[in-house]
């Protein structure tokens, strides 16, 4: 091995060299690393080196530390980004080396009640599209999703329709033109059916978001809350500080 000259950059290496081994299948997802102490004489280098490049591949979702067990491979999370669109469901999977799946549990027509009159700003008792749906990577459940549509404006929808993206279908309408969505971020336990949909146990922690779609003139045209594995999925924030350029 060529040392660096920097711990920096000698904790940089060792890192590049574990994710290489990880990538491929040296060290397989669910299987332990080497001891610290091994891995210092594997590329001899000090424990602070070792334990430094370790907590980066935890950052980065590699590796996860168990407390008194060791190190373990683990199931590479699924990023997807919040505030930006970068693509649907489908291709953000694909960039990732990832097969996508979204499997239709459900898509039935129910009356509006308070609740979904007031998110959908529409009367009570309106029938409203509610649709489930579960989406895969890998064929492994990563989000469980309900969403609710105005049934008047969206009398079209079918199942197999909403097998793939359900904002591209709405886009294709020429009278739906979609234009924003709000969503909102919270951290929360899985409860029975949550658990069942994503093949965790109850209590486990989920990441929730609950979204609101609007069309061009601000009329509401969907409001969903999904559910994403809490260990399987990662979410990306950007914010741009950029000053719009000014023309005289």
């Amino acid at each position: 091995m060529n040392k660096r000259n920097t711990d920096q950059s000698l904790h940089a290496y060792v890192k590049n060299e574990l994710v290489n081994a990880i990538q491929q299948g040296i060290y397989p997802v669910k299987s332990q690393l080497p001891p610290e102490v091994e891995l210092c004489k594997m590329y001899d280098v000090s424990r602070t080196t070792i334990r430094n490049a370790l907590q980066q591949l935890v950052i980065e979702g590699y590796v996860e530390r168990i407390q008194g067990k060791g190190t373990f491979v683990a199931s590479r999370r699924v990023k997807q980004t919040l505030s930006a669109t970068k693509g649907n469901y489908s291709e953000q999977l694909r960039l990732q080396g990832k097969k996508p799946k979204i499997q239709v549990i459900d898509l039935t027509v129910v009356p509006s009640d308070e609740l979904l009159s007031a998110m959908l700003e529409i009367d009570e008792n309106e029938p409203v599209h509610r649709l489930e749906r579960i989406r895969y990577a890998d064929d492994a459940p990563l989000q469980y999703e309900i969403s609710y549509l105005p049934w008047r404006k969206t009398i079209w929808l079918t199942k197999e329709g909403c097998e793939h993206s359900l904002y591209q279908l709405l886009q294709s309408q020429p009278d739906l033109p979609l234009a924003q969505t709000k969503e909102h971020l919270h951290i929360v336990l899985a409860d029975e059916v949550v658990a069942a949909k994503l093949d965790i146990s109850v209590g486990d922690p989920c990441i929730q978001i609950e979204t609101h779609a609007y069309l061009v003139d601000e009329t509401k045209i969907e409001y969903s809350i999904a559910y994403f594995h809490g260990e399987k999925a990662s979410f990306t924030i950007e914010r741009n500080y950029q000053k719009p350029t000014q023309t005289s």
